[in-house]
């Protein structure tokens, strides 16, 4: 009897081993399972659907003017204007103005220049890498981008206007309301007009940058006496306008002669009455 009692015990121990190490083994699978299981899961929720990626917003293309000033002087005029032809020509420019001037002391070009603005400082870059000495440099940069954006929203507001009162028209009912709307129309046409060129001047500042260059030489002052006649020739000159003048002057005087009779009779009337005064 005590024999079969130890055999069942040792069984019932053997037995509460295996399920404690079966729940221990259990517990640890449920806790990795739940370590593995999203938050939204553990707390009964659904899961919520991927976050969409934010667009990047438009990025507004910077609408800038670059123009500048340069003064260039060099040893050789006409050999340097040569180069600067053929620096504008391979940039894609071309020249807006030209002017020369020449005088005892110095030879210039003023040059105003108009290039790609993707091409301006390269140009820039090219003529200092030239011939000659650097007087002044000055560029500047205006960015208009506002100036665009404005121009552009009140442009598409008056198209919108415009294609209204072009609807209404043709609804109007009598001539009165006809000639009003036809004015405004008038009105707004000549507004997106004027808008419109104003967008395409700013345009043409944005793409083609401008660059006024003067290319200067120093001249050596040379004495240039004026030429003069002979003694001999100015005082044949002289005498000969004496005489035209002396004959003008005679043909003057016959010209104005019935002034020389009302004198005369004047001069006769007073000297009569003189006469007749001191007979008395």
């Amino acid at each position: 009897m005590g024999k079969w009692l130890s055999i069942i015990i040792l069984i019932f121990l053997m037995a509460s081993c295996h399920q404690k190490n079966s729940d221990q083994a259990s517990y640890a699978v449920a806790e990795m399972d739940e370590e593995m299981v999203p938050v939204s899961r553990q707390s009964g929720e659904e899961p919520r659907p991927p976050v969409e990626p934010i667009e990047n917003p438009e990025v507004i293309k910077k609408k800038i003017i670059k123009d500048g000033r340069l003064g260039l002087r060099v040893s050789e005029l006409e050999k340097a204007k040569g180069q600067i032809d053929t620096m504008i020509k391979d940039h894609g420019g071309y020249y807006a103005n030209e002017r020369f001037h020449n005088t005892d002391y110095e030879s210039s070009y003023n040059l105003q220049i108009r290039v790609p603005s993707i091409n301006f400082e390269h140009l820039i870059s090219d003529i200092e890498n030239g011939d000659g000495q650097i007087l002044y440099k000055e560029i500047a940069a205006r960015d208009v981008t506002d100036q665009f954006i404005d121009l552009e929203i009140r442009l598409d507001n008056k198209r919108n206007y415009l294609e209204r009162y072009n609807d209404l028209l043709k609804q109007a009912k009598n001539v009165q309301e006809i000639l009003e709307i036809e004015e405004k129309i008038r009105v707004l046409e000549e507004e997106i007009e004027s808008t419109t060129g104003r967008l395409k001047y700013l345009s043409d500042l944005v793409d083609y940058s401008t660059l006024n260059l003067t290319i200067s030489k120093i001249e050596e002052f040379k004495y240039n006496p004026d030429n003069r006649d002979r003694f001999s020739e100015r005082l044949k000159q002289s005498l000969s306008k004496g005489w035209y003048g002396f004959v003008d002057f005679l043909l003057f005087m016959i010209r104005i002669w019935p002034f020389w009779i009302i004198v005369a009779g004047i001069v006769y009337l007073w000297r009569k009455i003189k006469r007749a005064k001191r007979k008395k």
